[in-house]
Parts: C-alpha cells; structure tokens; sequence
C-alpha cells in the first residue's frame, strides 16, 4: 500500500480513492491541482497498484489497511473521502464498519454492483480479459484510444495513461480487484451518526445506479450531472467545474 499526503498541511483532511486498475496518479492528474490547492490530501494506491510488485488481495484486506492508517495517522477520522468508481466502494466500507470516522463520504458515480460468487466468478472472466486485451497490439490500442476520446472526450495523453495503468498492472491483481468488489457487499439504509453519504450522480449511466445509492444510504445528498461515469475527471473542464464546486459545498456542510 501507498500513502501519500499532498496539499494544505492544516486545511480539512480529503482522502482520494482511485477505481478499477488505476493509481491515485492517473485516476486524479485533471483535479488534483485543484484539490491540493484547498484541501489537506491523503493520496491512496493500493497494494496491486502501488508498483512495489505486491498483488491486490481483496476488498476488505485492503480496507483494513485503510483504515489502519486513518487511526494511525489521523487519529481516525477524516473530514472527506472521495472515491472514484470503484474506490467509491471503499467509501461505503470505510463508512459501513464504523472503525473510522468521516464526515464526508462523497461518492464519484459509482455503480455499486454486487453479486453472489458464481455470478461474480463468471463476470470477472469475462471482463477482465477485455479490460487487457488491448494492451497487446497498436491496432487494439488504437481502436481502444478512440473509444476512450468518443465516451468520455478524453484527449490523446489522458487516454493513452489512461491505458497505460492496464498494461503496467499485473492481472491478477485486476481479476482480485474486480471479482472481490462484487462480493463487498454494502447494507441496505445505511446511516452513521454526523456522516454525510455526498452522491456525484452521472445521469447517463442510467436511472438504475440512482436507486442503488438511495437503498444503500439514508437519505443521501445526490447531485445530478449530465454526463457520463467519470466524465468529470477525463473529459475536460466543461465536465470537472461543477463537480469540484459541488464537492467544495459538500465539504463545507455541517454534519
């Protein structure tokens, strides 16, 4: 595991959680100038995604790592946690187990899919390979590359690290990522006495992950944006502003 602490050294703590097969570095390069400019960062790679050459375990190991640190470092308990997509899932756990504290949980358009073991099993056999396979010849990377411009407007550099993170990262580890976060089941109505569950809502993923974000937690605070999951952090200023702005009032709420 990787733990690096960037930015304000006394503004509020705001812990960033990375998804699938990304590090901190890449998931985060469009906003974190922005963030370091207002907040105290606690930057997060997991083992798997750290370079040190360890391989992901599963969900929770790694939120016990978390978690870990959070006590030890920071007397257990953080002001926010921003999780991007499948780092979102640590948010729910970090909140869910109650071992830490935090007053802002914010939620990066995540899908919060959950599944049983087969299910999970045969998902996670079928996906990870098409997550790698384009890391095996220009043509793929390229046809790749351009799906990536078209869905998310990302430029040629974003796409291209973008990329980069599925080839740099050993597959078991995604295959762990991936299958393991299907089994990490959150509660239904969850609710912790002073947190406050924020939702980045991206419209275009459709109604279905609305209704998942209010059966997990109790009246959450979603915001609706138009565009796609993660649009805010590869595609451009037009996309990130409202979002940063959005997580600026979250992070200021009273809890």
């Amino acid at each position: 595991m990787q733990f690096e602490e960037k930015g304000l050294v006394t503004g509020k703590t705001l812990m960033l959680l990375p998804g699938t097969c990304c590090d901190w570095q890449t998931n985060f390069a469009s906003v974190m100038d922005a963030h370091a400019g207002k907040y105290h960062l606690v930057c997060v790679n997991y083992d798997g995604f750290d370079g040190s050459g360890s391989i992901f375990p599963d969900m929770i190991s790694i939120t016990e790592k978390i978690e870990q640190y959070i006590i030890d470092k920071h007397g257990g308990r953080l002001d926010g946690a921003l999780g991007s997509s499948l780092g979102s899932s640590f948010v729910g756990q970090l909140i869910q187990r109650k071992r830490v504290h935090i007053d802002h949980g914010i939620f990066g358009s995540p899908d919060l899919d959950q599944s049983g073991k087969l299910a999970a099993k045969l998902q996670s056999m079928l996906v990870v390979p098409l997550l790698t396979s384009f890391t095996g010849s220009e043509k793929k990377r390229n046809k790749t590359r351009q799906k990536l411009k078209d869905f998310f407007l990302m430029s040629d550099e974003a796409a291209d690290r973008f990329m980069a993170c599925f080839a740099k990262f050993s597959p078991e580890s995604i295959r762990n990522e991936y299958y393991t976060d299907l089994l990490t089941h959150l509660e239904d109505d969850i609710q912790v006495e002073h947190t406050k569950a924020h939702f980045i809502y991206a419209n275009k993923m459709g109604v279905k992950y609305l209704k998942r974000y209010k059966k997990y937690f109790h009246e959450p605070d979603i915001r609706e944006f138009d565009m796609q999951h993660e649009q805010w952090l590869f595609g451009g200023e037009k996309y990130a502003a409202p979002v940063l702005k959005a997580i600026d009032e979250f992070m200021a709420m009273p809890v």
